[in-house]
């Protein structure tokens, strides 16, 4: 009785999930997609600077200016985007002017 009970032929998955449930979860799945898509676009800037991208981009600037110091971070933006940069310090958007 106790090997019935575990064998995994024993049960048919199929059974158990609703015939429904795959055409309400397409739907929902493309709501989910398209609100998505909405909460992350964000108007492109004219100020150059690395990417919003999912808030992954303040996260990896913060990041440098913890690593780098805030000097060294400063001239590698610098290098990379010119004398004029937009980056995200401490989740605040943050303006780099030099030359």
């Amino acid at each position: 009785m106790v090997l019935e009970t575990l064998n995994p032929m024993h049960y048919n998955i199929t059974s158990l999930i609703p015939d429904t449930m795959p055409v309400a979860t397409v739907p929902i799945l493309i709501l989910m997609c398209f609100l998505f898509l909405i909460w992350n676009h964000e108007e492109t800037s004219s100020i150059p600077g690395p990417g919003y991208c999912m808030g992954i981009g303040p996260l990896i600037s913060h990041g440098r200016f913890l690593w780098m110091g805030v000097g060294n971070a400063c001239n590698y933006y610098n290098k990379t985007y010119g004398e004029f940069v937009r980056v995200w310090i401490s989740g605040e958007e943050t303006f780099i002017i030099s030359k």
